[in-house]
């Protein structure tokens, strides 16, 4: 079973902005099919940061994603809307690209929010970045993300990807989760911190 170790603090920060509250952490044990962060995500704060560090999948070629609840919903299946795009580079030096991804986007989409697809699972491979997720506790606005991450993809390649949207619900956010679409995570972590 993966860790989560709730992290305490008492620092000051002299009223700084930008300052990262580190929250929790999870740590994949080696066989886990999701990682879910359901406490510490509420009004504290108005943004929220995930870390997530060396992403290995089970499965060769899986999309690493991610999900939300409004508050007292399970599922992980909230409606949003969102856009991508990704510039690659190969090992073999042979290869460039920059291009608007239609199979990672969504219009009220209710399925996983993609951050990452065909990543490798060679044991060197993995997928690394972090999500910006803003006003959760909102229950006026729309809520909106920012992502942007690397991985190692399944053909030898350097993927930068950049993902943005919105969760299209004006209840608070209170549960995320992250996921391979096939498979397990078999090794990284995930922090969460609040932006203060």
């Amino acid at each position: 079973m993966a860790t989560y170790q709730s992290i305490k603090y008492n620092v000051d920060y002299g009223g700084k902005a930008g300052a990262l509250i580190p929250i929790s952490t999870f740590t994949s044990d080696g066989s886990d099919a999701t990682a879910s962060f359901t406490s510490g995500i509420d009004a504290s704060f108005d943004t929220y940061l995930f870390m997530f560090n060396s992403i290995h999948p089970e499965t060769d070629g899986a999309e690493f994603q991610w999900q939300c609840n409004v508050a007292g919903a399970s599922g992980y299946n909230e409606t949003h809307t969102d856009s991508h795009f990704q510039a690659a580079h190969n090992e073999a030096d042979n290869d460039t690209g920059l291009s608007y991804t239609t199979s990672m986007d969504a219009g009220q989409g209710t399925g996983g929010i993609i951050l990452n697809t065909d990543i490798g699972s060679d044991n060197d491979q993995t997928c690394s970045g972090y999500l910006h997720l803003f006003n959760p506790s909102s229950t006026t606005f729309v809520k909106h993300f920012m992502s942007r991450s690397n991985r190692s993809d399944a053909g030898d390649y350097s993927v930068d990807n950049f993902h943005a949207g919105y969760v299209n619900v004006t209840g608070a956010i209170d549960d995320v989760q992250f996921k391979y679409s096939a498979g397990e995570i078999q090794a990284g972590t995930i922090q969460l911190f609040g932006v203060h």
